[in-house]
């Protein structure tokens, strides 16, 4: 499902769907987001098929607030490659230490260990392996160029998510209370790419004036 041509009110649903994920967890059903969403249970089957649609939507759109900004190929410098992996990191710190982010990743957790994994493979698909496939063409874009060196984007991926990452997902999903302020993740986000691209970068990689 395109997140870019939702509609507000498809968006007001998939809200709906999040908070119930938070609060029912396995306990979701059509039903109940029909409620919530103050919606038919026929427009659900029309717009997402059945609950695993909807699921897959509502990962899909949470997932969807880690934007990775469009480059140029041919005019991409190392100011607009930092900017765009800076803000790729910022956005994602931003969602996955989100309650709701949290809450649905532990019940991801909890279905990929049971006779139930569908939500864990949903969660996969539509979060790490669609970030990747978002990402890349940024990172071949600063190979084009002569920005990063590497052979394979897909280490380089996860290297840059690793150093994004760090531990912070593992503490929160274990229970660890840390609260992560603005200017905490635009530090973290900024020092995350100013690594890769010690890891990566060629040529001149001093970080670009204000």
């Amino acid at each position: 499902m395109d997140m870019d041509r939702l509609t507000t009110r498809q968006r007001d649903v998939l809200d709906a769907a999040l908070a119930l994920l938070m609060e029912a967890g396995d306990g979701l059903t059509m039903t109940g987001v029909a409620r919530r969403a103050s919606c038919s249970k026929e427009t659900l089957y029309k717009w997402f098929g059945d609950r695993d649609g909807l699921l897959t939507a509502t990962v899909q759109w949470q997932a969807s607030k880690v934007r990775v900004e469009p480059v140029d190929p041919d005019r991409l410098d190392i100011a607009g490659l930092t900017a765009a992996l800076t803000g790729f990191a910022a956005d994602w710190l931003r969602v996955v230490s989100s309650q709701t982010s949290i809450a649905l990743n532990r019940l991801a957790i909890a279905h990929a260990g049971s006779d139930k994994p569908g939500l864990g493979a949903i969660v996969l698909e539509n979060g790490r392996f669609a970030l990747a496939r978002r990402l890349k063409p940024v990172l071949e874009a600063g190979r084009k160029k002569g920005l990063l060196a590497f052979d394979d984007a897909e280490p380089a991926f996860r290297t840059f998510f690793g150093l994004v990452a760090r531990d912070v997902q593992t503490r929160l999903l274990l229970g660890d209370r840390l609260k992560l302020t603005e200017a905490e993740i635009a530090g973290d986000a900024a020092d995350a790419t100013q690594q890769f691209l010690a890891l990566y970068g060629k040529g001149d990689r001093k970080k670009p004036e204000n």
